[in-house]
């Protein structure tokens, strides 16, 4: 959710199945009013949610976000979709922040990830 350009970018590591994955996809208005604070306070609150694994988000140069929560069991999910400040912005985004959005729910059943070793630079390497 954060957009802070001093951090290494890097997807959340793939977990063992199953988990599920809340991918939310958004187009947002030109108010974006107190948009950043609460975003950053969502963040803080979902972190906190025992069962949440981590998020992904990405933004495309047109305007079109996508953030991926991935939560360990249904209960964490159900726990941050009734969260009562998540409530509160829902109904905020949904009259000042976004022009549109969907959210899929999906239980993931395949997960599997890859990095790239890292090359190993000689001290005396000249």
């Amino acid at each position: 959710m954060s957009d802070d350009s001093e951090v290494p970018v890097t997807p959340v590591k793939a977990f063992e199945p199953p988990y599920y994955a809340a991918v939310f996809t958004t187009v947002r208005t030109q108010d974006q009013s107190d948009y950043r604070e609460t975003n950053a306070r969502m963040e803080e609150l979902v972190k906190a949610i025992p069962g949440f694994l981590g998020m992904d988000h990405a933004q495309t140069p047109g305007g079109l976000g996508i953030t991926v929560g991935y939560f360990r069991d249904a209960d964490a999910l159900t726990e941050w979709r009734t969260d009562v400040e998540h409530r509160a912005a829902q109904k905020r985004g949904q009259a000042e922040w976004y022009q549109s959005y969907t959210l899929h729910v999906a239980k993931v059943e395949r997960s599997h990830g890859f990095v790239r070793a890292q090359a190993t630079q000689s001290a005396t390497a000249g």
